[in-house]
């Protein structure tokens, strides 16, 4: 059944079965973290997934846990091994339409970035935030409502910030529905805005940018297909454009947002306390 999917995990690669992949597998707590590197073009069209780091982690349900601070941590340590250099700030874009629950990831965690980049040196010394790194925040919103290309937006913002780089945020697609807001994708190849609602837009990435984008995703829905087949073992003969998300979607999104900026947030300004960080964001 051929269904399109962002994540990389939900493609078939095992050890050795395709040339130009590295593969590798761990758990830390109750999260397992698989890092796939597609080293070679030929291993990139295969899986149609462009070369580069693809940090995948999964979790159980949201609401198993009592403590997200692992999860935290291991996005803040993922992000740490895909980005170092963030001398001349760092650019995160919350990709997505506010107004709709499952493309909401995006927008909804920017709005909860420590934004620093109007805040000068001496200033912050003064007022007990020495090391204070310069951050910018752009939500561009979606074509529809503004008539304007997320890509346009961040890309004029990229030329007006110079940063070091940009980190977009955005809902993804699975074709797994047990991986609806249990996975966090963390990437250094970019992302297409819209991409989790099928509506894919002009890319981000380093190639556009000219400054190297880490894409951070979550899945929020699966093609409808993909339930028919779990549910009668037989692929679906009528094409659709139907996408389904959990019901308790609000709650999902309100809850991944929130780890999501704070995990940015203690990537973005690591000497800042986590306390100040938190009464601040």
């Amino acid at each position: 059944m051929s269904i399109r999917t962002d994540l990389a995990i939900d493609e078939k690669i095992e050890e050795g079965n395709i040339s130009g992949v590295i593969k590798k597998i761990k758990t830390k707590e109750y999260i397992t973290v698989t890092d796939i590197q597609i080293t070679e073009e030929e291993a990139a069209k295969q899986l149609n997934k462009p070369k580069g780091r693809y940090i995948n982690l999964e979790f159980p349900p949201l609401s198993n846990l009592s403590d997200y601070s692992p999860l935290i941590g291991e996005i803040k340590e993922s992000l740490n091994c895909l980005l170092e250099d963030r001398e001349k700030g760092v650019l995160v874009a919350g990709l997505g339409n506010s107004e709709i629950t499952p493309d909401a990831v995006g927008p909804n965690t920017a709005k909860r970035i420590l934004a620093t980049r109007h805040i000068k040196k001496d200033f912050a010394e003064k007022i007990g935030l020495k090391g204070l790194k310069s951050v910018a925040v752009i939500t561009p919103d979606v074509l529809g409502k503004t008539g304007i290309e997320a890509s346009e937006s961040v890309e004029a913002a990229v030329e007006k910030t110079n940063p070091s780089a940009v980190i977009a945020i955005d809902a993804l697609c699975s074709k797994s529905l047990s991986r609806l807001f249990t996975a966090v994708q963390i990437s250094d190849t970019g992302i297409s805005p819209g991409s989790g609602v099928k509506n894919a837009r002009k890319e981000l990435s380093r190639k556009i940018l000219k400054v190297p984008v880490i894409a951070v995703g979550v899945p929020t829905v699966v093609d409808a297909s993909v339930i028919a087949y779990e549910l009668t073992g037989k692929e679906s003969q009528t094409n659709t454009d139907l996408i389904v998300t959990p019901k308790d979607i609000d709650y999902l999104c309100e809850k991944m947002c929130e780890i999501l900026s704070k995990a940015l947030n203690l990537f973005l300004q690591p000497e800042i306390p986590p306390e100040v960080l938190e009464s601040l964001a």
